[in-house]
């Protein structure tokens, strides 16, 4: 009874993080002109896997992938829409890793990976010409990814140590 209700508590937790990130999605601190921005998104997501560990975390992150494409997302492919979404947000659960740093680190590698695969293969028109599709990606995509796990993940730290003094997480 007890895993039970623990389970249902975190998906409570982890419904109010994916809805938080749904609105921080839309205040951008820096638009990209082809897409991708920063933005704190990432902050609750974070969050809920430090407190609730990976399993928690990549199906969480995965949710919001999936709750993005229906808010707004651009797609044009099922195989780009699983890339740059529901895959791309499942890696921010790696965050959740015991060791954070490491687990930030996994994280935001994995996005990044992600993102220049649909970059590359499904986006390639708009690397400049002469220049390699895979490289125009990376140099894209990884910058702004990078900085964006940087801050959320600092964000995070802090106030995943302000919110499990407040309110421990459950073990499940």
């Amino acid at each position: 009874m007890s895993s039970t209700r623990n389970n249902i508590s975190a998906m409570i937790e982890g419904a109010l993080c994916i809805a938080l990130s749904v609105v921080l999605t839309k205040i951008n601190l820096f638009k990209m002109p082809n897409g991708g921005s920063v933005d704190l998104e990432l902050v609750p997501l974070m969050l809920f896997a430090f407190r609730h560990g990976v399993k928690f975390g990549v199906g969480t992150g995965a949710l919001f992938g999936i709750v993005k494409i229906l808010t707004g997302g651009y797609f044009f492919n099922v195989i780009q829409a699983f890339l740059d979404y529901p895959l791309a947000y499942a890696f921010s659960g790696l965050s959740g890793f015991k060791i954070k740093i490491l687990g930030v680190l996994m994280a935001a590698s994995g996005q990044i990976i992600s993102h220049v695969i649909s970059g590359a293969v499904f986006f390639a028109e708009y690397a400049p010409a002469g220049q390699n599709a895979w490289l125009y990606s990376l140099i894209y995509n990884a910058p702004v990814i990078t900085v964006k796990y940087v801050l959320s993940g600092f964000i995070a730290m802090i106030l995943c140590k302000a919110l499990n003094s407040l309110v421990p997480p459950k073990k499940n």
